[in-house]
């Protein structure tokens, strides 16, 4: 076999080799080795084709094929070498060369490898780059526009002043994040799943802002949500309830720092509107869920302003039709009262009390709302709150207590109707485990002057409740490792704790 047949074999399994390298760890350059291959197809044809043509005695043509297929097998050896230093070596070392750099050095690689392959062959390639740049001063002048996107281009990739992943703002306003720089054109894709085609000259002749990057490194996007309460309510009660549930518990894709604020921004103008006009500045992780991140931040803000009974103001101008139906709005309440006693009755925490004293309460609780993924109470803070879920579900979870700052375990989940807090409001004991709203939750809270009505007028009924709470406070792996003696006075002894804890907190 002749040196030419064993370069056609051994770069045929350089190909395969590096083929399956780029498979396994960079399959974004898929694109480049079918390239690499058609340059292979054709120098096994032009091979072919000059062994055919000096068979049937055209050696002059025979010379000039397999000067091209020389050539070829060149051009093939330079771009397979390119994709193992440029896509493999350097992608492995965490080093990432600029698409057109990478493009320029193989580009010169090819005029390198022909001008050798025409040397060893006797020809003189002056005279060949000579025509070669004469023939390119008059494509230069026919073709500046596209000339100079493909030198912008170039000096935006070599300059790194924009990378693929950015997200840019253009002149005219339209946001969207840098997919390719190419060699005429960037291509940035949209929000609303387009893509905007850039000639790179423009990105160079205009000023474009380069959204969420600052100092050289990535930084989080401030955004602004707005809304409007009535000025009666003071703006630092306000400010301290919506700032209290963004800092509660984190919400998708907002940076964590620096921290969501809220500012009053003005107050009514020219006495048209008697609202007071606020805002919450936050900082977004990314600029694609621009919108979803801003309607979970206005659901927590709705939430929250729901909790503290403070309601979002309604414009002056707005006219009100209001019925004065004394008769309807009575049984209304009457409704809601129902609907009340009916989730207590579903409590089995309270099945000592009497239809009175369950009435009592259900005029004293409080409906909230939470949604997802707020913390409704906290390991280790004190609030004497017992609530009553009757919509949606939460998640019971606990970090250890030597490590505040440690990771949560899973307690328990809970879906209504269910109750959490109970010791809260019974003993005042700090709160054992965060309980975490998994979707949209309603409860009815139960504070604890509403129940200290119900306890002052029986206390009898202490006892009943702690033997209640110490019943419902005893796990399964608890039972199950103990005899029933053992679990009878484990439970007596529960039940003295429990009612010692409810006597001290309502002084009994």
């Amino acid at each position: 076999m002749t040196p030419e047949y064993w370069w056609a074999i051994g770069l045929a399994l350089a190909i395969v080799i590096t083929a399956a390298l780029v498979n396994k760890f960079a399959p974004g350059s898929r694109g480049r080795l079918r390239a690499i291959s058609v340059l292979f197809v054709l120098y096994a044809l032009a091979l072919f084709s000059a062994e055919a043509l000096k068979y049937f005695g055209e050696g002059a043509w025979a010379n000039r094929v397999f000067i091209l297929a020389e050539v070829l097998r060149a051009f093939a050896v330079v771009s397979l070498a390119g994709t193992i230093v440029f896509r493999l070596a350097l992608a492995g070392i965490g080093v990432s060369a600029p698409t057109i750099a990478s493009d320029l050095l193989v580009g010169v690689g090819y005029i390198l490898a022909t001008i050798g392959v025409f040397w060893d062959h006797g020809l003189d390639p002056v005279g060949a780059l000579a025509t070669g740049a004469a023939v390119s001063a008059v494509l230069a002048i026919s073709l500046q526009s596209t000339l100079g996107n493909i030198l912008g281009g170039v000096a935006l990739q070599l300059d790194g002043s924009i990378h693929e992943g950015d997200w840019i703002q253009l002149d005219n306003g339209k946001q969207g994040r840098i997919r390719a720089i190419r060699w005429r054109h960037t291509l940035l894709e949209t929000r609303d799943w387009s893509t905007i085609v850039v000639p790179n000259a423009l990105l160079l002749q205009n000023n474009i802002t380069i959204l969420g990057w600052r100092d050289g490194a990535p930084a989080p996007q401030r955004m602004w949500v707005y809304f409007n309460v009535d000025f009666r309510f003071a703006p630092h009660q306000v400010i301290q309830v919506i700032t209290d549930a963004l800092h509660n518990s984190p919400i998708e894709n907002v940076a964590p720092d620096p921290k969501p604020s809220v500012v009053c921004m003005d107050f009514a103008h020219d006495g048209k509107d008697s609202v007071a006009y606020y805002a919450v500045r936050y900082w977004l992780t990314d600029l694609a869920v621009d919108d979803p991140t801003s309607s979970r931040v206005r659901t927590r803000i709705y939430t929250a302003l729901k909790r503290a009974g403070i309601p979002l103001a309604v414009p002056a101008v707005t006219n009100l039709v209001q019925i004065n139906d004394r008769e309807r709005e009575k049984s209304h309440a009457v409704k809601e009262q129902d609907a009340r006693l009916a989730a207590l009755k579903t409590v089995h925490l309270f099945a000592p009390l009497t239809e009175a004293e369950l009435r009592l309460i259900a005029e004293g609780i409080t409906t909230v709302l939470y949604t997802k993924g707020e913390t409704i109470t906290r390991q280790g803070a004190v609030a004497h709150y017992l609530y009553v879920l009757t919509r949606g579900s939460v998640e019971v979870r606990s970090r250890k207590a030597d490590d505040p700052n440690g990771e949560h375990r899973l307690v328990a989940t809970l879906d209504a109707p269910e109750i959490f807090g109970e010791m809260g409001l019974m003993t005042g004991a700090p709160r054992g485990a965060d309980v975490v709203a998994i979707d949209a939750v309603e409860c009815y809270r139960l504070d604890k002057p509403t129940f200290e009505r119900v306890l002052l007028g029986r206390p009898e009924i202490a006892k009943e409740l702690a033997d209640k709470l110490a019943t419902r406070r005893a796990t399964n792996a608890l039972r199950d490792s103990m005899t029933v003696e053992q679990r009878a006075k484990h439970h007596e002894s529960e039940a003295e704790r429990i009612l010692g804890g409810i006597k001290d907190f309502f002084g009994l």
